[in-house]
């Protein structure tokens, strides 16, 4: 079988062959919430996919197995995890004999809010986490690491802090939880670096949260030197974005954000910062909200709509992102991982798309990061809908499921441009109830060829 893995925490499963891992429901740690997961398995291929999603407990044993099928070109929903019991505390790998991409949802107290995060089919011996959280106005951060390798292995946590933490003998499969609640931090906003003692390969997921409020996003298995975000919202009927930049290097970097609305007229501001080496430095979130910023030449309180890149690095450094949503008013947040351009192919894959499911709904942007402008079309499973654009580079098609799919759908999305182009998307999961509910989700589309 071809193996896939998959990240996700505590909501979360992570990804081997596709790797999850499993939320924890005790409350006697810091966590916020009660956590309950659901797993979208996409199948990418034009043939049956044959799947087995193995759940592993904290000690490596398996905790029960998922045997299934998916349609060419389909996808199903694993919700809720039938295969392990009420309480179970753990991860998961998904294996598939054809090509598939996963995503998770983490609902915590029993929807009250919610986050969402992409799987990756690679995990790394070094992974970067390049927003952590103790105690900053009310945000606290907490993570699982899922050793995806074949070997125990020992992991270490080096904050940029100063503090570090560790996890010994993680069995195959299995994962470790690092809570920053309960960790001694020197500071409020920080960043990590995790690696395995005997380069097994790990993979992560970080939840972020309030006593309302909660985002996700999967750890990195390495940078880019122009990473780019998709989407970005300042003064947007309340809706804000803080945009978290690790330098994973040896040395600073002076680092330059271009902001490019996404309407006309279709201008660009800057925002330039030195990210010394191992640390992160937040962008785009005093940028279009503080007057006089010298940082930035963004303009002060106008609502601002589009996309971003690093368009400088002035020491070539690799950098991991995490994009923060927060709409405070109404209590809804999340988060999504930057995307390296080396990276990217002509071909998005969306395994989670909703109409009017249980009142949720979703929405994507796909965004032309090549150098030249593409035809793109976006199809979706069990449906004659398509949707198309013209992109020039930097420009995005944004399209809103909402009413359009039929009540009730459930499916996918793939988005495809012309040959040789490169593509990148998110995806918004919405549920229009009114707060406190934090039922904004959001994922990474996940390239494929």
């Amino acid at each position: 079988m071809n193996k896939r893995i998959i990240k996700t925490v505590a909501a979360a499963l992570a990804a081997s062959g596709l790797s999850a891992t499993a939320l924890p429901q005790q409350q006697a740690s810091g966590l916020a919430f009660t956590y309950t997961a659901g797993i979208q398995v996409q199948n990418l291929s034009n043939a049956q996919a044959t799947i087995v999603i193995t759940f592993y407990n904290p000690d490596g044993t398996q905790a029960g197995t998922t045997n299934d099928t998916i349609p060419a070109n389909g996808s199903k929903t694993y919700f809720p995890l039938s295969a392990v019991s009420a309480g179970f505390d753990g991860s998961a790998i998904i294996s598939a004999d054809q090509q598939v991409a996963a995503i998770v949802n983490v609902l915590g107290n029993n929807g009250v809010a919610g986050a969402a995060y992409s799987g990756s089919p690679v995990g790394s011996p070094t992974v970067d986490l390049p927003l952590l959280m103790k105690n900053n106005f009310g945000f606290n951060t907490w993570f699982k690491v899922q050793n995806a390798g074949n070997t125990a292995t020992n992991i270490t946590v080096n904050y940029s802090d100063g503090t570090s933490a560790s996890a010994t003998n993680v069995q195959p499969g299995a994962s470790a939880i690092f809570d920053q609640s309960l960790e001694a931090h020197n500071a409020a906003v920080f960043a990590a670096t995790v690696t395995s003692n005997n380069n097994q390969p790990l993979v992560a997921a970080v939840i972020e949260e309030s006593s309302s409020v909660m985002f996700a996003y999967s750890g990195f298995a390495s940078g880019s030197t122009n990473p780019v975000m998709p989407l970005v919202n300042a003064n947007n009927f309340g809706y804000i974005t803080g945009i978290q930049i690790k330098n994973g290097g040896s040395s600073a970097s002076s680092v330059t954000v271009t902001y490019t609305r996404s309407s006309a007229p279709f201008d660009s501001c800057t925002e330039t910062r030195t990210i010394q080496a191992g640390q992160s430095e937040t962008f785009a979130l005093y940028a279009f909200s503080v007057a006089g910023t010298t940082s930035s030449n963004c303009p002060f309180g106008q609502t601002f709509v589009g996309s971003a890149r690093v368009t400088a690095n002035s020491a070539n450094v690799p950098l991991t992102v995490i994009v923060n949503q927060l709409n405070n008013s109404q209590g809804t947040g999340e988060a999504y991982g930057g995307f390296d351009p080396a990276q990217a192919t002509s071909k998005v894959v969306m395994p989670l798309i909703m109409d009017r499911n249980f009142g949720y709904f979703t929405g994507f942007n796909v965004m032309n990061i090549g150098t030249a402008a593409t035809n793109v079309t976006c199809t979706f499973t069990n449906s004659s809908r398509t949707v198309t654009a013209s992109l020039n580079p930097g420009q995005a098609l944004t399209d809103v499921q909402l009413n359009q799919l039929g009540n009730g759908y459930v499916g996918s999305a793939t988005c495809t441009g012309g040959a040789g182009s490169k593509l990148a998307g998110v995806v918004n999961e919405l549920n229009n109830d009114p707060p406190p509910s934090d039922k904004f989700l959001v994922y990474e589309a996940i390239s494929t060829n």
